[in-house]
């Protein structure tokens, strides 16, 4: 119960359904007087106070778990380490795969409970010959399976999610204040829960030492210099501080962030697009393909409020060496190595990877002949 409506209602309706039910919230902070400031952060004292609160109207038990030594490991310091290595990871999958479907359900399953139940946005349906399947939510809008498309075939066994089949957010906010919930109209959080003023450039930057580097074109012409490869990432625009325009006149953007080399390499708008990516590490929710290593039709879903983009998907090479390539029917825009790419059969999640490379969709002798042209 992270002390949200969606958390407070889907506990409630376990508890309805004829479950023994047990409220655990999280402390993931190492800072435990914080306090939440609007939809500002989470996991705060006040968080695990509206927890408490809604677990008493239920009338469930409820306890506090320290997982903040676990968190700060798992997802803080990966979440470092990723940008450090020139990589935009995403700390809420990461905190899925490590912390609630992992930490959290080993300690659950040890204790003798079945299973972990969430207010998130998806659905668990079961095949013709029981397996259980990941799916999106019917409310797509508050759909929220791309989060959880790091769960394994066996940490779906173990999973609820009570609220995938409800229409709108609108709804649970009814159902909460009907029930007394305080926490009925509560923003919803957003951002980085450990980055809670939003500020992801300058909390890295005291984590970080900053090392001046080069800026370079796509022919590796050095434009400019910078304080910091961390600061950067794909597709940022503004802060490049290039002093000389492009040939063309054309804003650039940044295409790569290289660490071994620390440099950042800019180039035009159209080169942001990516007609493949590929990532050694990936997973199956559910059962997975017969044939993965036959290329298959799917969607591909590469940011949690993207729209999922028709594709094709196939694992290439075996053991260490295997990674799932996939190739988009229609380029994609703003892909970095480190996000997530969620893969769907029609509504079903059937796996993800971490993004390791992209090609792009524009050669660099086209880019370059372009602005000799311009």
């Amino acid at each position: 119960m992270s002390g949200g409506v969606d958390s407070a209602v889907a506990a409630a309706r376990a508890v309805e359904a004829g479950h023994e039910v047990v409220g655990v919230h999280l402390a993931l902070s190492r800072m435990p007087g914080t306090l939440r400031t609007g939809s500002r952060g989470c996991c705060t004292i006040e968080d695990s106070m509206d927890a408490q609160r809604a677990a008493n109207i239920i009338g469930i038990p409820y306890y506090v778990w320290d997982f903040s030594e676990r968190f700060k490991l798992d997802v803080v310091d990966d979440f470092i380490a990723e940008y450090a290595a020139g990589r935009t990871p995403n700390p809420c999958m990461r905190c899925n795969e490590r912390i609630k479907f992992a930490a959290l359900l080993e300690k659950a399953v040890a204790l003798g409970f079945d299973a972990v139940c969430t207010g998130h946005y998806a659905s668990i349906l079961t095949d013709a010959d029981g397996n259980r399947e990941l799916h999106r939510a019917s409310a797509w809008a508050k759909d929220q399976s791309y989060v959880l498309g790091v769960l394994t075939t066996e940490q779906l066994a173990h999973s609820m999610f009570p609220l995938g089949s409800t229409p709108s957010k609108a709804e649970v906010r009814a159902e909460a204040a009907e029930r007394g919930f305080s926490v009925a109209n509560k923003p919803d959080s957003y951002d980085i829960c450990f980055i809670p003023d939003g500020d992801t450039r300058g909390w890295l930057a005291e984590r970080v030492a900053p090392a001046t580097g080069d800026i370079l074109d796509r022919d590796g012409a050095k434009l400019g210099e910078h304080d910091g490869a961390v600061a950067f990432t794909v597709g940022q625009r503004k802060g490049l501080q290039i002093g000389t325009p492009a040939a063309d006149g054309k804003p650039r953007f940044v295409l790569e962030v290289r660490p071994i080399t620390n440099t950042v390499v800019v180039g035009p708008k159209e080169a942001l697009a990516i007609r493949e990516i590929a990532g050694s590490t990936f997973t199956w929710c559910g059962v997975p393909p017969a044939r993965p290593e036959v290329a298959f039709e799917c969607d591909v879903q590469i940011r949690a409020h993207a729209d999922p983009v028709p594709a094709t998907a196939q694992v290439v090479g075996d053991g260490a060496s295997a990674e799932l390539v996939i190739i988009p029917n229609e380029p994609l825009t703003g892909v970095a190595p480190g996000q997530t790419a969620v893969v769907y059969v029609g509504t079903r999640v059937l796996g993800q990877c971490t993004i390791d490379s992209t090609v792009s969709a524009v050669p660099v002798a086209a880019t370059s002949t372009a602005a000799a042209d311009a």
